[in-house]
């Protein structure tokens, strides 16, 4: 029997980069990251798109219902500039919202940077698919996979999703023990 690889969606939200301004460094930094650290076979859906609520709202839908993503995980869009706007394309399309992964990915972050207090990253449920919103900084970005990773894979459990595992060595999931 063979078994279609896990798709994981990966949204770069710029601008500038969808625009060719400059190269998307945030989505390979997830891609890259995941690739390290999950051992499940799964495969990368990659977009960069724009700014703009109703086309990541469109992307993030499309990801989750139509492409069967059990994750997706975006970049960028967080901060409090006026053009930022992943935390509510994000909230708009989510049937719940999980704030301690927000809260999570900024206590690390202030552990780094004092302006961690300015990214509102989120992360919520969209039917069996877990969005969460990172920031666009390749270096916070593995931070916060960091930080968040060991909880993503029990999530996805509870939804409905698929099994994920990771490589223990590099980062360890953790599911409570059975009774």
């Amino acid at each position: 029997m063979t078994t279609d690889p896990i798709r994981i969606g990966i949204v770069t939200v710029s601008d500038r980069a969808s625009s060719g301004v400059y190269q998307d460094q945030g989505g390979p930094a997830i891609r890259a990251a995941l690739e390290k650290i999950l051992a499940t076979p799964w495969e990368a859906l990659c977009c960069v798109i724009p700014d703009e609520q109703p086309e990541v709202e469109a992307t993030l839908k499309d990801l989750c219902d139509m492409q069967g993503c059990c994750l997706v995980v975006t970049t960028g869009g967080t901060g409090p500039a006026p053009r930022d706007i992943t935390p509510e394309a994000t909230s708009a399309v989510c049937d719940k919202i999980l704030d301690g992964f927000g809260e999570q990915m900024r206590a690390v972050s202030l552990k780094v940077v004092p302006t961690a207090i300015l990214s509102r990253q989120i992360a919520g449920i969209r039917g069996k698919t877990l969005i969460i919103n990172l920031p666009g900084k390749p270096s916070s970005i593995n931070d916060c996979l960091q930080a968040v990773l060991p909880a993503v894979p029990y999530c996805i459990d509870l939804i409905g999703g698929p099994y994920l595992e990771t490589h223990p060595e590099i980062l360890t999931a953790f599911r409570p023990k059975k009774q």
